[in-house]
């Protein structure tokens, strides 16, 4: 029983630590662009400096 009152309020912190964390993410924009970046890979971005070719080893 003493191990209840120990793991009732610790998961009840850790819940609202949770919500807390959630809502911070929501805030600094985490979620605003879902599908961005599965759209990018799609799509082909040209590049004004393509990029270098290796040296051929000996």
């Amino acid at each position: 029983m003493t191990a209840l009152a120990l793991l009732v309020p610790l998961a009840f912190g850790l819940g609202i630590l949770a919500l807390l964390f959630f809502g911070w993410t929501l805030r600094n924009g985490q979620y605003d662009d879902p599908d961005g970046a599965a759209s990018r890979i799609l799509f082909d971005e040209t590049r004004e400096n393509p990029p270098c070719k290796p040296k051929p080893s000996r």
